[in-house]
């Protein structure tokens, strides 16, 4: 997932897909400790795409939190 993906996406679109993904990663590790999965790199790309999620989610509730505190 791209970062100029990431941005059009809804606040609570986001919340929701990082909860979709956090549920792949946890499959996708259990697959690989089961047997080993075809492509073992997928774990970062999941792992890099939660935190790229949660690095924009935690920007937005910053930008809310100086926004509420400007109109004060």
């Amino acid at each position: 997932m791209k970062n100029s993906e990431i941005l059009e996406l809804s606040t609570e679109e986001i919340v929701a897909r990082i909860a979709e993904e956090k549920a792949n990663l946890t499959k996708l590790k259990f697959a690989h400790a089961v047997s080993a999965i075809e492509n073992p790199l997928r774990i970062n790309k999941v792992r890099k795409d939660i935190a790229r999620l949660n690095t924009e989610l935690t920007k937005r509730k910053a930008a809310e939190v100086a926004a509420t505190q400007a109109a004060e």
